[in-house]
């Protein structure tokens, strides 16, 4: 025991405390409430919580000497019952905190009440509930008082002690609220018995209960000077009880939540019963019995003669004795008794004057040790307050069993120390009884208790692991030749338990390092289970692909967290192992770029396969092209490659003729090499196809000529494709018409039938006379004679046609001379009143601004003019202003160009004709001439206020972007008129 501090310490709290009403008899305390009893009859209330006491005579009015015998106080401090006895009898009588008068119980007129039972549950200030009474003759009763009614409810019997009559020397009662209403559980005792009573319903149905059952008692023989029981509270609730009994100190612990059934049939909540001898307290001595007691957590406070002697409930050891500072007059009798405050932690010692305090200073500081002594570890370790102490428990517990050569359990104790000793004397103590299980196992439960912010040990260690469990499992493979098929064996289990080791520390494990382990031991499997916790996937793949188990390899290709790239880099080694696991693979990926996939795809095919075996890397380029549309020219020309080597050839012309870019906006119809197409294909002689390819190629001549070769049909529907150039086509059927007539074999005048009935087939595109050359030059002309005869019909048809045509064309060229000159005698009557439709003056109006227009003769004195058929009739300078204004820019550039054009040619003209004009000038057309016309019909080809022009503006705004400005100008803007004066004027 730590002898620094002392656990019970002695103060004096009140040295005249009885305040001359006699010497003090009995006390109790509750709540920093102490109640005192003294010989003549007077009750003093201490309350300390608020620094006030008060005194109350219980004797007044009763003859002769009266002395309090008991006086009893609730741990609340408010209720207060205290029991009077003289020369004529005893009376109870009950006060309350608040009360100035006391209230005697009267029906327990002459009853001594030694011991009372508080129900500290439900007990409040304003009522005591049930209480229990214990009195001198061996009876129980209840009572209940509520401060507001001044007096009690009731007083009920409970029990008499029947069978041996003793008197009830302490009363304790606990109580807890079930479903099916109040269980109670009471402990009385006597000079010799221990008595306890439970049940649920009320205290009197509970009592009466025992008079068809035995009552559960524990008899302890014996004198002793004050019979007394107390319970020890923690956090309202008794954990464990005392009785100060003649034959020791009998106690156990107090378990609530439990409900085994005594021999008797009632329920036993008491655990851990034992018997404090007071033979122990001696020390050989005379045995002294102590004449009171008090309970704390881990200890008993005994009055032992004058002093009180501290004595572990756990050791049984004596730790203190605490002496009294006496004066004088009290010494003679020494202390009297103790006293205990559970709510507020204290405890008291009294004499006949003076009340001493005894305070609790951390009494279980030391209980760890006390624990450890008696072996009990569970205890200890709960009762430690720093891991140092834990430490001291736990090397206790290791040593121990290391000692009993128990290496394992000795590993998880040494394993829990931090402070005392270090990590390399402990694996030493291991390594020193060549103990590799119980070394692996310190280290496992090491780490298991290293923080994470030890990294670096945490590696160390689980590396040194990993190398332990290796040397394991090599060890039984060399001890048992069975372990590998027997599934029960021990090198099975500690390969699952490698594995959990592995998946928990693939964090902290160095990922090379544990490479290089698992490599240099063998264990390959375990090589790959642990790269592919790492996602190391590529070392995982290769194991499998070297294994033959493409399916697995698969499996982990497919996993989301696997890179792409390895689907590339092993696509030649698993289309090779299985190509129809791989290319299913391929197809449910929808991340793969089918172009990084060919030179697998070109290993594959470059093998051998049989004849009716399915082509797979074919099915995966026509899922590319016809499922993903995918317009890699590299995936059409290796899928064209492919068809081009097989012996049927209606798959390559199938998918030369399906136009792969049809519905794109400017795509093209097919993605592949056309030009690669071609030699491939005339490599591998498939003819047809090379035909397609040279007719998409636009070489329809060289199309027609190897058509052909193979088939005559083939050779005119390749002719017959050519449509927007005649003369091509007309080429290629006289192509196809020279080797029709080369290959007949027939008769001549047979040979010349064909080749007329040859010349309806081209629908009139060729002529006798374009096949005639391709006869010999003896042919005689009857047999020809009908063709001819037709073919001149033909020419005489149109010959007869393109005449009647040509007076057509005369017809209209005379109709069109005479619209002309018809048109050059129009005229238009003009008012002379008529305005001009952009100025709004008159139109025949004579004035100095319009006498004359630039680049216009002027008609008379008058201002040229315009008028349109509709009688809108425009100064000519007005109107090329009004069309250069709204038209668009360009166009109205191109006005004023000719405008000034016009100007400057005009004013030469006006210059030479003052020198006179020639003939030729007079006959030919003058370049003024033309550039008038030119601006004519650029602003006078419709009027502007009926044609187009007016139409477009329509959808033009009224106001134009460009004149925001000005709009902004006349925009109301609010001005301030806080300075202006207003001015009332009169009505």
């Amino acid at each position: 025991m730590d002898q620094g501090r002392q656990v019970f310490t002695v103060d004096l709290l009140e040295r005249y405390a009885a305040k001359g009403r006699g010497v003090i008899t009995c006390m109790a305390a509750g709540n920093d409430v102490i109640v005192l009893g003294t010989s003549k009859g007077w009750i003093i209330r201490h309350d300390f919580g608020v620094g006030d006491s008060s005194e109350i005579d219980l004797s007044a009015g009763r003859p002769g000497e009266q002395s309090i015998h008991r006086v009893f106080v609730d741990p609340g401090g408010s209720h207060c019952i205290a029991t009077v006895a003289g020369s004529v009898g005893a009376d109870t009588f009950y006060t309350h905190a608040k009360w100035t008068k006391p209230r005697v119980l009267s029906r327990l007129k002459s009853l001594v009440v030694n011991a009372v039972a508080w129900n500290r549950q439900q007990i409040t200030e304003a009522s005591t509930k049930e209480v229990i009474l214990g009195t001198e003759n061996g009876q129980l009763y209840e009572i209940a008082v509520d401060e507001k009614d001044k007096k009690e409810k009731y007083i009920k019997p409970l029990f008499e002690l029947a069978e041996l009559p003793e008197a009830i020397m302490g009363l304790q009662m606990e109580t807890a609220i079930l479903s099916n209403g109040s269980r109670y559980y009471v402990m009385a005792v006597t000079p010799t018995r221990l008595y306890s009573f439970t049940g649920v319903g009320s205290l009197e149905t509970i009592f009466a209960s025992y008079l068809n059952r035995a009552v559960h008692f524990m008899e302890l023989p014996g004198e002793i000077p004050n019979s007394d029981l107390h319970f020890f509270m923690k956090q309202k609730r008794a954990v464990h009880f005392a009785w100060l009994s003649g034959a020791g100190i009998y106690h156990g612990s107090l378990n609530f939540g439990s409900q085994r059934s005594s021999p008797n049939g009632d329920e036993n909540f008491v655990e851990n019963k034992a018997l404090l001898d007071y033979a122990k307290l001696s020390n050989g001595a005379e045995v002294v019995k102590p004449s009171s007691m008090a309970v704390s957590e881990f200890h008993f406070l005994l009055l032992i003669g004058n002093k009180v002697k501290v004595v572990n409930r756990i050791s049984e050891q004596i730790i203190e004795e605490l002496q009294f500072d006496q004066v004088s007059d009290s010494s003679s009798r020494g202390i009297i008794g103790l006293c205990s405050d559970a709510t507020a932690g204290l405890f008291y010692a009294y004499d006949q004057n003076s009340i001493f305090q005894v305070s609790v200073n951390d009494e279980g500081r030391d209980m760890w040790k006390v624990y450890l002594d008696m072996k009990e570890y569970a205890a200890a370790l709960a009762n430690s307050r720093d891991p140092l102490q834990k430490d001291q428990v736990y090397l206790v517990q290791a040593e121990a069993a290391f000692s009993s050569r128990d290496f394992l359990r000795a590993a998880s104790f040494y394993a829990k120390i931090n402070y005392i000793l270090s990590f390399e004397e402990i694996t030493l103590k291991f390594i020193s009884v060549n103990e590799q299980d119980a070394l692996r196992t310190f280290l496992l439960r090491k780490l298991d208790n290293l923080s994470k912010d030890e990294k670096c040990q945490i590696t160390m260690i689980s590396t040194w692991v990993t190398e332990l469990y290796l040397d394991k499992i090599n060890r039984l493979l060399l001890e048992d030749d069975t372990a590998l098929v027997n599934r029960n064996s021990e090198y099975q289990s500690i390969i699952k338990e490698f594995r959990a080791f592995l998946s928990d520390c693939k964090d902290v494990l160095d990922e090379v390092t544990t490479m290089r382990l698992l490599e240099s031991y063998g264990r390959v499997e375990e090589l790959v289970f642990f790269a592919s916790l790492k996602e190391q996937h590529g070392i995982v793949i290769h194991y499998h692909i070297q294994q033959g188990e493409a399916k697995k390899a698969l499996e982990v290709l497919r996993k989301p967290a696997v890179p792409v790239d390895l689907q590339y880099k092993f696509a030649p080694d698993l289309i090779t192992l299985d190509a129809y696991e791989t290319v299913e693979s391929w197809m449910a990926s929808n991340n793969l770029n089918p172009r990084k996939l060919i030179p697998a795809m070109m290993r594959y095919s470059s093998e051998p396969h049989a004849k009716n075996e399915t082509h797979e890397v074919i099915k995966y380029l026509e899922f590319c092209v016809h499922h993903l549309h995918n317009e890699d020219p590299g995936i059409h020309n290796l899928l064209l490659s492919l068809y081009a080597k097989q012996e049927d050839d209606s798959s390559l012309l199938r998918f030369l003729q399906c136009k792969f870019g049809k519905g794109q906006e400017n795509g093209p119809d097919f993605f592949y090499d056309p030009k690669y197409a071609l030699r491939l294909c005339l490599k591998e002689k498939r003819m047809r196809a090379c035909v397609h390819i040279y007719s998409m190629m636009a070489m329809h001549e060289e199309a027609v000529a190897l058509a052909l070769q193979i088939d005559p049909e083939l050779a005119m529907a390749e002719a017959d494709k050519v449509e927007d150039d005649e003369d091509l086509r007309k080429k290629l059927w006289l192509m196809v018409a020279k080797h029709v007539i080369e290959q007949e074999k027939g008769t001549k005048r047979e040979n010349i039938r064909k080749a007329i009935a040859f010349l309806k087939e081209t629908d009139g595109l060729l002529k006798i006379e374009d096949i005639l050359p391709f006869f010999p030059d003896f042919a005689l002309i009857d047999d020809f004679k009908e063709a001819i005869c037709s073919s001149l019909d033909d020419y005489n048809k149109q010959i007869e046609q393109l005449k009647q045509e040509m007076n057509d064309a005369t017809h209209g060229a005379d109709n069109i001379r005479n619209d002309i000159s018809a048109l050059a005698q129009r005229y238009v009557v003009v008012d002379r009143d008529e305005d001009c439709g952009v100025c709004r003056r008159k139109i025949l109006a004579i004035g100095g601004d319009y006498r004359m227009a630039s680049g216009y003769t002027a008609v008379g004195t008058m201002t040229p003019f315009y008028v349109f058929p509709c009688g809108h009739a425009f100064h000519a300078h007005c109107l090329i202003a009004h069309v250069t204004r709204c038209t668009n820019e360009s166009q109205a550039e191109y006005i004023l160009d000719l405008h000034k054009q016009l100007t400057l040619l005009s004013g030469e003209v006006r210059r030479e004709s003052n020198g006179g004009m020639t003939n030729e000038a007079i006959t030919s057309v003058s370049p003024t001439d033309k550039l008038r016309s030119q601006l004519d019909d650029a602003v006078a080809s419709e009027c502007p206020f009926c044609g187009e022009l007016m139409i477009r503006e329509i959808s033009l705004p009224f106001i134009m972007p460009e004149e925001a400005r000005q709009v902004n100008s006349w925009e109301i803007k609010p001005q301030n008129l806080g300075n202006q004066r207003s001015f009332s004027l009169p009505v």
